[in-house]
């Protein structure tokens, strides 16, 4: 009798043993979820507020989006891969990037989303391998008030002679029509023509980035070394260039010099927004940011782009600065499902009627997919500013050649060196031996 009771009760503990187990189990596996590092604080709230939760509607997969602070991308993304739940669709800005995510980057050309690609050889690639995707064609310069630029024009008692921006081709031009417009910035209506030069931590990048591109292209060019290919030394031939414009955005700013250090791209955008500068460099993902401001007084009618005019000889013929950073990758320590998974809602996001519509109306990227028909382009100013200029006749795009800069490093030395040459703590000189001599040392540790 016992002996049953006992074997009766064995059965009970193990059949409870099992489902406990069971539950368990169940409360241990995740749900269905893909984790996307974003490198972009500009557009985070549209990934979270309105792509996630649509993509979950529609596949039943969560979307987490993780987004880095300015600047720190790279260190966010070394710290995040090495997680026990790490990002699996993360993102890299060019070769140099990529050099330091190859041992976790999966091959892409198996993908849906590598066969949406117009242009294959847009790709990242290693041998046979696709490491990365282009999801964005994007181009910068100066964006400015055409609103403004008119009123401007129309004042009887201007310096120039010409009687619209479209008349502004070179550097010599842009500074007369400035400083004449600073001259007259009560009439217009404005407290400088440029809006702040953002030079708080973390905000740099639209000048040790994007506005060095346009000297770095050049001697480039004069070297004949080709674009994406690395170059040993930067000599700066252009250094006189890149001072021309620095100094005319710090000398005809809506902010005293002595401020800029606390200025960021945000204060510089609602600047421009709101009407207080008639003038601003960044790039076309800035649209959203003008458009987004409270009180935005900027029609989109009025948001126009021209280049980053520096008094380089032949640079009449030159348009925007145009290229990309913008590459996306998969984790290749990620399970096979969760790889399935990014790429399920990358090529939904570039290729589905309801992704194209984010992509379009609130991303505003300008893509360069095969899935989008003529009438799914962005269809915001700045958008369409790139797409008019890089089909101008007789004006060829600046590329992008700021994917060679050596490293993080040399970038933060020489946006130091730029922010203390704005305050009169260093000579141009020596922010040009700064250049030249940490590239030179970048390179070394680098390559």
């Amino acid at each position: 009798m016992k002996k049953h009771m006992l074997i009766a009760l064995l059965i009970v503990l193990m059949t409870m043993g099992s489902v406990v187990f069971a539950a368990g189990s169940q409360e241990a596996t995740p749900a269905k979820e893909v984790y996307f590092l974003n490198f972009k604080p500009e557009i985070a709230d549209v990934y979270e507020t309105k792509i996630a939760p649509a993509f979950e509607a529609e596949t039943g997969i969560k979307l987490k989006v993780v987004t880095a602070a300015s600047g720190t991308y790279a260190q966010t993304l070394k710290s995040e891969i090495a997680k026990s739940n790490p990002p699996v669709i993360f993102q890299t800005n060019g070769p140099v990037g990529l050099k330091d995510s190859m041992s976790y980057t999966a091959d892409l050309k198996n993908t849906k989303f590598y066969s949406i690609l117009s242009d294959k050889s847009m790709a990242l690639t290693d041998g046979d391998k696709v490491l990365a995707v282009p999801y964005a064609v994007e181009g910068y310069g100066i964006i400015y008030n055409d609103a403004i630029m008119k009123k401007y024009f129309a004042l009887p008692s201007k310096a120039v002679s010409i009687s619209s921006a479209d008349e502004i081709t070179n550097f010599a031009t842009l500074k007369a029509v400035v400083e004449d417009m600073t001259k007259h910035k009560t009439e217009l209506g404005i407290k400088g023509v440029f809006a702040s030069t953002s030079l708080a931590a973390g905000n740099q990048w639209r000048w040790q980035t994007h506005l060095v591109d346009v000297p770095l292209y050049y001697e480039m060019k004069d070297k004949g070394i080709p674009m994406g290919t690395k170059m040993a030394t930067f000599d700066f031939t252009y250094s006189d260039n890149m001072k021309n414009i620095w100094d005319l955005y710090l000398q005809n700013s809506t902010t005293a010099v002595g401020l800029l250090g606390s200025k960021s791209v945000d204060d510089s955008m609602a600047e421009f927004a709101l009407g207080q500068a008639a003038m601003v460099q960044n790039g076309n993902w800035g649209a959203s940011q003008i458009l987004g401001v409270k009180g935005n007084t900027v029609s989109d009618a009025d948001i126009k782009f021209m280049p980053i005019y520096t008094g380089i000889s032949g640079e009449e013929n030159a348009g925007l600065c145009i290229g990309t950073e913008n590459y996306l990758c998969i984790n290749s320590n990620a399970s096979a499902e969760q790889q399935a998974m990014a790429d399920q809602f990358l090529s939904w996001l570039f290729a589905s009627d309801t992704g194209k519509q984010f992509v379009k109306n609130d991303l505003m990227f300008i893509t360069p997919f095969n899935s989008f028909k003529d009438s799914e382009l962005p269809s915001d100013p700045l958008a369409k500013e790139v797409i008019r200029w890089m089909n101008k006749d007789g004006v060829s795009s600046v590329p992008w050649a700021f994917s060679i800069i050596p490293s993080e490093e040399w970038k933060n030395k020489f946006g130091a060196a730029l922010a203390q040459y704005s305050n009169n703590q260093l000579s141009w000189t020596e922010v040009k031996n700064v250049a030249v001599d940490a590239w030179k040392t970048e390179y070394a540790l680098t390559n």
